[in-house]
């Protein structure tokens, strides 16, 4: 299963996640599931460093099968914001389609970290 936090900061805006696991809905390289997921976190970061100026911090742990990202910047602009936005969004359909056995998605308080 994909466990995935996502975190909000005081003011209640995306503000990063981490992301965790395999979705086990089919075999390694053939998982749709993972695809997807890895496809949303990696273009939402990647868009975040092209089309914005926010500073972040992100890491991609291929053998823990872990990715985090962290936005520094205070406020979260804009550009990034909606970007956070579009994530989530993605996310909440990959697991409508495909079930809460493959994806976990969590909403969580940056400060409860």
């Amino acid at each position: 299963m994909i466990k995935i936090t996502i975190y909000q900061n005081h003011s209640n805006v995306y503000c990063g996640f981490r992301m965790e696991g395999h979705a086990g809905y089919a075999a390694y390289g053939s998982d749709i599931v993972c695809s997807a997921v890895s496809m949303l976190v990696i273009n939402t970061m990647n868009s975040i460093e092209q089309f914005t100026d926010d500073q972040f911090d992100g890491s991609v742990h291929k053998e823990k099968d872990v990715v985090s990202f962290d936005i520094l910047s205070e406020p979260v602009s804009g550009s990034a914001r909606l970007l956070m936005d579009s994530l989530v969004l993605g996310l909440k359909a990959v697991q409508s389609e495909y079930g809460k056995k493959y994806i976990k998605i969590k909403i969580k308080n940056k400060q409860e970290v």
